[in-house]
């Protein structure tokens, strides 16, 4: 392939593939970014609330409400969590101009996040509804809540690590 024009320098070359990586690790930053705040509290409280939603439809008896009533507070909630994560999704893409990625986060985090988060909350559920002892569902509460906090900080620091 001939190119028409000068070739550019050893140096100018390097300082080319040096701004392409930095844009390339500032879009991966900004794909990165953590949530707004109000999806980050929405997120934990949905997070929170799961155990003790699922105990309640996988309880043997019904616990506190019936189970068709945990079973309608369980789809609800999804409903509105997934009509606010698609708000706050295209909301981040009209302002930044980037999707929030997933691939771009430390896989070391988000693999055991993936794999260990629905372990805890369903697994709650299912010690509740074996033992019958609701703590089960407190302490995946507020252990689900804390690693939501937990992700949220770390995200925070990773993108001001790549600012």
């Amino acid at each position: 392939m001939e190119t028409h024009g000068v070739r550019p320098t050893p140096e100018q070359a390097h300082a080319a593939l040096a701004d392409t990586a930095h844009i390339r690790s500032s879009a991966a930053a900004l794909a990165s970014t953590p949530w707004p705040n109000w999806f980050f509290v929405t997120l934990t409280l949905y997070i929170a609330a799961l155990p003790i939603t699922y105990g309640g439809v996988m309880a043997e008896a019904d616990w506190l409400l019936p189970r068709p009533a945990w079973l309608a507070v369980l789809l609800t909630s999804t409903a509105v969590y997934v009509a606010l994560f698609v708000v706050a999704a295209r909301a981040w893409r009209d302002r930044t101009g980037v999707a929030l990625r997933f691939d771009v986060l430390p896989k070391r985090a988000t693999v055991p996040l993936a794999v260990g988060l629905p372990v805890l909350l369903v697994g709650a559920a299912l010690a509740f509804r074996f033992t019958g002892r609701p703590a089960w569902l407190l302490a995946a509460s507020l252990t689900g809540a804390a690693v939501s906090v937990g992700f949220h900080l770390a995200f925070v620091r990773l993108h001001r690590k790549t600012s």
